[in-house]
């Protein structure tokens, strides 16, 4: 028998609850890896109930890895075999590999990434001519992406509340929408937002497919709940369809990605769309002091439209959070580092004190400061390194060997290496294919230039890609690559392409890294590591992600939006900045949105505070070279001191008595003003 006496009441119940719909409500840091773990491992162990009965999505692949991983360690590798553990979107991927040929697709679809989406969508305005009137394209793609997330296709966006025939984007959107679709279809690809909507479609058109998934999956469990958006929910309603056998965890409290879509109705109201449902409450604390759960709770319960729930802890150690009140923008980062320089000298780790902030505009005088000081630090963001043009260059290739149809992979790598294949080659090639009613490789495996350099060029690629084609399937991942960069002589081309020799050798580290990926993606997934499910991992590793390294943390201090800091804890927690038009943000404020996310956003920044946390605001910041008057957060002002400790770093020094006088009349003014509008 397994045991699992070693979770608390409420896990322990949520871990034998078993049959019909469990609703898990776990609070930060209430350990719902854990009993969501052990009852898997209950369910299969003690229950007899089999793995491959067993489906278990999360968000992030970051998270899915944390469960296998933890989920191993319970059953053994031999007893975890059968069961589902993945992403929704990498389920979803599967369903389509099985069955998307219900949908007029072929099972080797690739999947286009931003820069593949944007070049379709270039190319279809200059198809659309409205007078006096540019389009902004990744404005385009972006409400194709909200119309697909919201299950809207090119044909029914006309009848819906997101159509305005009076606005102009909307009538170019209606167009690219369509041209779009039918070009993605024509290359046999998808993107990253058709894998869901595609799915969904599968299930509704074929509930026969629904409900072969549904049988398949007799017990289902979803983390992350208050994440879900419509698609998902309809998703999850499909592989329900034979069942009510499904466990959601999640927290209302922590739901802060509505601009990405999610739903939070789809947690608040699950009790009624499934009947009899079972809700358990995970409230035991095990990350943060009781003072710093305190002042959590104190805020998150002005939100009305939530789960009422109280965070507890049994750790009573440490002091009150503080907030410190700073002069200007320069002034809250020289405080806060020099703080830091203070945890530095007594020799604690730096991996375990964060700054986070709502925007990264306030990120350059903490950077600053962070050099100047000479504490290593790291900013989680920037250039991901997938996207970087070598490793485009041969996730191209890779995608071109997989599926010749992949038109823009195919153009991104016809002339790279040189080929002397020009603007105006491609456009003979293209013409041609078009006549005869051909894919782009197609009318180049035909060849129309036979007998000029180019042709000879071109009967050489086709040649390499017929090849490779074999090659990957018989050869190792990481040897077909290796062997593939050395043919179309890579580094060689790398040399040539850049003047400084500093910078060639940069980008010839970069490919080697890449390489370095394929061999360690062969090392875990073994015999699964085929170029199919290597370019899936790539081409979907999941958007909500945040820096999924190897998860070992360097000495450096952490900088990272709030956004980004969900699901991570740190010993020590800088939130900065936490003011009116900040935290809530201007926008939430000057739309009249209901601001209850921008106050669950900061319920999750204070949340990520182990041991210390510090709440900051200016009384004047810099914003776009404009020095502009601030005040402090409605979210902290009217905290008692027995939650929140107040701490003017300034003492309006600054000012003479008289200014100190005015200010702090015009700030209450203003804020009492603001308060009741």
């Amino acid at each position: 028998m397994f045991d699992i006496n070693g979770l608390n009441p409420e896990q322990k119940k949520a871990a034998m609850t078993i049959n019909g719909p469990l609703l898990i409500l776990a609070g930060a840091g209430s350990g719902k890896t854990r009993t969501v773990t052990f009852r898997i491992a209950h369910m299969i162990l003690n229950v007899g109930i089999s793995p491959k009965d067993i489906l278990a999505v999360s968000f992030t692949n970051k998270a899915a890895t944390e469960m296998h991983e933890r989920v191993s360690k319970l059953l053994g590798s031999r007893k975890k075999r059968g069961i589902t553990l993945c992403t929704f979107h990498s389920l979803a991927i599967r369903i389509l590999r099985e069955d998307i040929h219900h949908l007029g697709y072929s099972k080797s679809f690739a999947i286009y990434d931003s820069a593949d989406q944007l070049s379709i969508v270039r190319e279809a305005l200059k198809n659309f001519k409205m007078e006096k009137v540019k389009f902004d394209k990744k404005q385009i793609l972006s409400k194709i992406g909200l119309l697909k997330n919201n299950g809207i296709s090119a044909d029914e966006f006309k009848d819906t509340e997101f159509y305005d025939e009076e606005n102009d984007y909307d009538l170019a959107t209606e167009y690219v929408y369509h041209y779009y679709q039918e070009k993605l279809q024509f290359y046999n690809a998808v993107d990253f937002d058709d894998i869901l909507f595609l799915a969904v479609k599968l299930f509704n058109e074929f509930p026969q497919v629904a409900q072969k998934y549904s049988e398949k999956y007799k017990y289902i469990m979803i983390d992350e709940y208050q994440d879900t958006n419509g698609l998902q929910f309809e998703f999850v309603r499909g592989l329900t369809s034979t069942h009510s056998n499904i466990c959601v965890v999640g927290d209302d409290d922590q739901s802060i990605y509505a601009f990405r879509g999610a739903d939070i109705t789809n947690i608040l109201n699950f009790e009624k769309q499934y009947e009899s449902t079972t809700v358990i409450k995970l409230e035991q604390n095990y990350r943060s002091t009781s003072k710093i759960l305190s002042l959590a709770n104190v805020v998150i319960k002005e939100n009305k439209n939530r789960k009422d729930k109280t965070m507890r802890s049994d750790n009573h150690t440490g002091s009150l959070p503080q907030i410190w009140g700073c002069a200007d923008t320069d002034h809250e980062a020289q405080i806060v580092i020099d703080e830091i320089l203070r945890i530095q000298k007594k020799g604690l780790f730096l991996g375990e004190v964060a700054i986070l902030y709502r925007s990264n505009t306030q990120v350059p005088p903490f950077e600053d400061q962070l050099r100047l000081a000479q504490i290593p630090y790291t900013i989680i963001g920037g250039q991901k390194f997938y996207e970087k043009k070598e490793i485009k260059d041969l996730i191209a290739y890779l995608s071109v060997i997989h599926n010749p149809k992949d038109e823009l992979s195919l153009r991104r790598i016809l002339n790279v290496p040189n080929r002397r294949i020009g603007t105006a080659t491609l456009k003979k090639l293209l013409e041609y294919g078009q006549e005869h009613n051909l894919t782009l490789f197609e009318a180049i495996r035909k060849n129309p230039l036979e007998g000029t350099k180019q042709g000879d060029s071109l009967r050489e690629f086709v040649i390499t890609i017929d090849r490779y084609k074999d090659l990957f399937k018989t050869m190792t991942l990481v040897q077909a690559l290796a062997s593939l960069i050395d043919e179309i002589e890579y580094f060689a081309f790398i040399e040539k392409s850049y003047d400084s020799p500093k910078i060639a050798s940069r980008k010839k580290d970069d490919v080697k890294n890449f390489m370095l990926s394929t061999e360690r993606f062969s090392d875990r997934f073994k015999e699964d590591a085929t170029l199919q499910t290597y370019l899936e991992r790539l081409l979907l590793a999941d958007q909500t992600d945040n820096n999924e390294d190897d998860g070992i943390l360097k000495n450096e201090v952490q900088l990272m939006t709030l956004h980004a800091s969900k699901g991570l804890e740190f010993d020590i927690v800088f939130m900065v900045g936490c003011e009116e038009e900040l935290l809530p943000h201007k926008n939430t404020i000057r739309d009249g949105m209901d601001i209850d996310e921008e106050r669950r956003l900061f319920y999750v920044g204070v949340t990520r505070a182990k041991k210390e946390l510090y709440l900051t605001h200016a009384y004047d910041r810099r914003i776009y070279g404009k020095d502009l008057k601030r005040y402090p957060s409605r979210f902290v002002i009217n905290v008692e001191d027995n939650y929140l400790i107040p701490k003017d770093r300034t003492g309006f020094a600054y000012m003479s008595e008289e200014e100190e006088k005015e200010f702090k009349s015009d700030f209450f003014n203003d804020l009492l003003s603001s308060l009741d509008d």
